[in-house]
């Protein structure tokens, strides 16, 4: 039988919420445990949804990241499943460093013309790396 008191799904999304915040306000995980009190070592399993958040902490670190806590949870389900979608996977691109750089890249391109060149370019590549093409 699972510890009610372990970390969940929720908790893990919420830990992915927590860490595309962060990166998306290049702010570094020894930032941030500085920010709260923390060592990094416990950013690091808030973020990865190893440890649970308790509300007060949850709390400090969305004024420490510039955001509501409610947004932490948005599209998450009443039964506590992570709605499935679009949004997910923003999050979980976003959970990345290199899918920050990219959405950080992509929103300096002017040109809406460019900007569909590029896209069609990242669907070429997905396509490819599933063996469409």
């Amino acid at each position: 039988m699972k510890d009610e008191r372990s970390a969940n799904v929720i908790d893990k999304k919420v830990g992915q919420r927590v860490r595309a915040r962060r990166l998306e306000l290049g702010i570094s995980q020894e930032g941030l445990a500085e920010m709260l009190g923390v060592t990094f070592q416990q950013v690091q399993k808030y973020e990865k949804g190893t440890n649970r958040i308790a509300v007060s902490r949850l709390y400090a670190i969305s004024l420490a990241l510039e955001i509501h806590a409610g947004r932490f949870f948005d599209n998450l389900s009443a039964k506590g499943a992570v709605a499935e979608g679009r949004q997910e996977y923003i999050d979980d691109a976003l959970s990345t460093p290199e899918g920050t750089e990219l959405m950080a890249l992509f929103a300096t391109i002017k040109t809406a013309k460019i900007r569909r060149r590029a896209l069609d370019l990242i669907r070429a590549i997905v396509e490819e790396a599933e063996g469409k093409r």
